[in-house]
């Protein structure tokens, strides 16, 4: 798959957690309701984002306690669309060990600086580069030894 397709992938699933942050619909309803839109879906890696969005949901107060602690704020002041990020950077960074942390918060980044508010990206680096030295230390170490 290529880049664009994980990407897409991404940005589909932020709107799926998005819209369930706002409308409290199940699970399933936002996964149809986004599915209704085929033209997306065409250029998507589906598997990613169904495993996204169900991960992200079905592990939505788990992801919450790995990253509150890591706030500024409480989660409540959060905006709906960097809680969005956020749950979904927590879950990638958990789950989806195949894909590099550094590619899992810049992808993050980007869906910031495309959907967020002005210093929103800003933001949710923070927050995930937190966490990410919490849940990968050694991955995270051995990047920042590379670096060094």
């Amino acid at each position: 798959m290529s880049k664009m397709a994980r990407r897409r992938a991404r940005e589909l699933a932020l709107q799926g957690v998005y819209q369930w942050l706002l409308s409290g619909n199940s699970m399933t309803a936002v996964q149809k309701h986004l599915e209704t839109d085929t033209e997306s879906l065409d250029k998507l890696d589906r598997e990613l984002f169904v495993s996204l969005l169900r991960g992200t949901l079905e592990n939505a107060d788990d992801l919450r306690t790995s990253f509150a602690p890591l706030l500024s704020r409480p989660v409540a002041e959060l905006s709906p669309i960097e809680h969005a990020i956020l749950l979904l950077g927590a879950h990638e960074l958990r789950h989806n060990l195949e894909t590099p942390y550094r590619v899992v918060i810049n992808e993050a980044i980007e869906l910031a600086k495309s959907y967020g508010g002005t210093d929103g990206h800003r933001f949710v680096n923070g927050v995930l580069d937190k966490l990410a030295a919490k849940l990968r230390p050694e991955e995270v170490e051995a990047a920042r030894a590379a670096k060094g």
